[in-house]
């Protein structure tokens, strides 16, 4: 059996609470993750879902190490990863990226959409800046962008067109996962439908693998394989999506369900 591209054994992420009083007793600390373990395989989009404040943007940033866990064992192709300091992680970044939720905030506003995606290449040292500057337009264009827009400035792009930036960003160094942390819950729902289909694509095209990070169920089922339920930190239930939505066996999951449905029948109504 080939080893899976991600890992996780027991991942775990507490955060200390401040004593109340000096002398006092200390408070139990948060249990943001709590015991994870799940694996992803090669080229497979595995959905995370849950309620917010269940831990899923804190398992996302464990994963890409902008934090180091508490205990557990994080692999990617066999290799350890969630005691690796940053200059550790500096190879490793190239084969995982990160889709941030809110396309405004994470990308830089003194920076053209050109420059945004070429700069990982030039951290990376990767290419002459000629070189960098007609791969940034061959990845704009490939998340459906137009040559003229590479001199845009993000206050100048839609939000749809924001994401899509930071899509061709985190494609730029080609890497084997995409960590995508509620990359479209910021969007409208006619641009949400058009970036999930660009990362459909992309999955199709380039072979990646998707950690899709999700409180909307309708957003999962339409782009992954697996999908996880995550509430207070830990994995409740992980199964295949036809089965998860067939025959939800947790709680968790027969609300989160049970909720969606309702949404749905609402926005139905005329």
């Amino acid at each position: 059996m080939n080893e899976p591209l991600l890992e996780l054994r027991d991942v775990v992420k507490h955060y200390p609470r401040p004593r109340a009083a000096l002398f006092g007793p200390r408070p139990a600390p948060v249990r943001a993750v709590d015991g994870v373990s799940f694996t992803l395989s090669k080229g497979e989009a595995l959905g995370l879902v849950g309620e917010s404040g269940s831990g899923k943007s804190t398992l996302a940033r464990l994963i890409v190490g902008l934090e180091r866990a508490t205990s557990g064992s994080i692999r990617i192709d066999g290799r350890e990863i969630a005691t690796l300091d940053a200059a550790g992680w500096r190879p490793l970044r190239r084969r995982v990226q990160m889709v941030f939720q809110g396309p405004h905030s994470s990308l830089d506003p003194r920076q053209t959409a050109g420059a945004i995606v070429a700069e990982p290449l030039a951290i990376h040292r990767l290419f002459p800046r000629r070189e960098r500057r007609r791969r940034a337009l061959e990845l704009l264009d490939a998340v459906g962008l137009a040559p003229a827009q590479a001199g845009a400035y993000p206050h100048e792009l839609s939000g749809g067109q924001r994401q899509r930036v930071g899509i061709a960003r985190a494609l730029a160094l080609a890497p084997d996962l995409l960590v995508c942390d509620e990359p479209v819950s910021a969007l409208d729902v006619s641009i949400r439908s058009q970036i999930l289909n660009l990362l459909h694509d992309l999955q199709q095209r380039r072979g990646l693998a998707y950690l899709f990070i999700a409180h909307d169920l309708a957003v999962v089922r339409a782009l992954c394989s697996r999908v996880a339920v995550m509430q207070a930190g830990k994995i409740v239930e992980i199964s295949s999506r036809d089965e998860l939505f067939s025959r939800p066996q947790h709680a968790t999951t027969r609300s989160m369900l049970a909720s969606a449905a309702r949404s749905d029948a609402l926005a139905s109504r005329p």
